[in-house]
């Protein structure tokens, strides 16, 4: 009973850290109709943040996360708006080849600068959590799990509680009606991608400080943010965290009753299921951003 309850505890903070890796994917795709296969490299470039400034300057890993989310702000920005830009009207298979090649771009670049060594951060206090009865749950993962969430909700107020973040969903909702109302659509998926970018950064930071990270530790996250995106449906933020849930859930469960090897393939035939019955997905709707009458 206790192995049970453990890990439906790990499933639950699992599920908090996946819906901040999903939910700047989903943003990306519902507004700009890019599918982002960079989006894991950059976790990756998140993580390597954080290693480095705790490697060199011993900077706790959570108090890294701001500075990994500026930094891949700036790096989303500038490449959205000086690569991306370019074929971001062009059919989706032709953005699906660059945003691919700019994955391995940066795979390779990160291979030669820092090899393909697995690198981790390990603070004083990583082996510490609280004990319940038996059932222990690390600190580090509980405040993964709160950080995560925090992020997740100060996306939603972004979106919709500023004229940035209001420009955004009418951009997601219809493009060439923003336009007419003044709305600047370069600068707005700039400022889209860029968000996206460091909600990715601020992953990465989080994710360094539980596994290992290699120049190709991305490409995983990069599935993951799809499968939870297609489960939970574009409609809104609160169909990526239910995906994000649904997916740390079967994942995890199924680890505990199957096999570990098996949980991917868990996950796919619960994707294949849900669509089945609710093709939009478990919240799904047209675009990305919700639109209050």
């Amino acid at each position: 009973m206790h192995l049970v309850i453990q890990n439906l505890i790990n499933a639950l903070l699992l599920g908090g850290f996946y819906s901040a890796v999903a939910v700047g994917f989903s943003l990306v795709w519902g507004v700009m109709n890019v599918i982002n296969l960079a989006h894991g490299a950059m976790i990756m470039l998140g993580a390597y943040t954080t290693f480095w400034l705790f490697h060199l300057f011993g900077l706790d890993p959570f108090l890294s996360i701001p500075i990994s989310m500026l930094f891949l702000f700036c790096f989303g920005f500038g490449l959205q708006k000086f690569i991306i830009n370019l074929v971001v009207r062009a059919p989706v298979f032709m953005v699906l080849i660059l945003t691919f090649g700019v994955e391995i771009a940066i795979m390779n670049v990160c291979t030669m600068l820092w090899t393909a060594n697995y690198r981790s951060v390990n603070p004083s206090y990583a082996g510490t959590g609280l004990e319940l009865g038996g059932i222990i749950v690390p600190y580090m993962r509980i405040a993964i799990f709160v950080i995560a969430l925090l992020l997740t909700f100060g996306l939603y107020l972004f979106l919709n509680r500023t004229k940035t973040g209001n420009a955004i969903k009418a951009t997601g909702l219809d493009k060439e009606a923003a336009e007419l109302m003044g709305v600047d659509i370069g600068r707005i998926y700039a400022i889209t991608f860029a968000v996206s970018a460091a909600l990715a950064g601020a992953a990465g930071s989080m994710m360094v400080t539980t596994s290992a990270v290699n120049p190709y530790s991305g490409g995983a996250y990069t599935f993951i943010a799809a499968l939870i995106v297609c489960l939970g449906g574009l409609g809104n933020i609160m169909g990526v965290v239910a995906g994000a849930f649904v997916v740390a859930f079967a994942q995890t469960l199924g680890s505990y009753l199957v096999s570990p090897g098996l949980k991917m393939f868990i996950s796919f035939v619960l994707l294949v299921i849900i669509l089945s019955v609710r093709p939009q997905g478990i919240m799904g709707k047209k675009f990305f951003a919700e639109v209050k009458h």
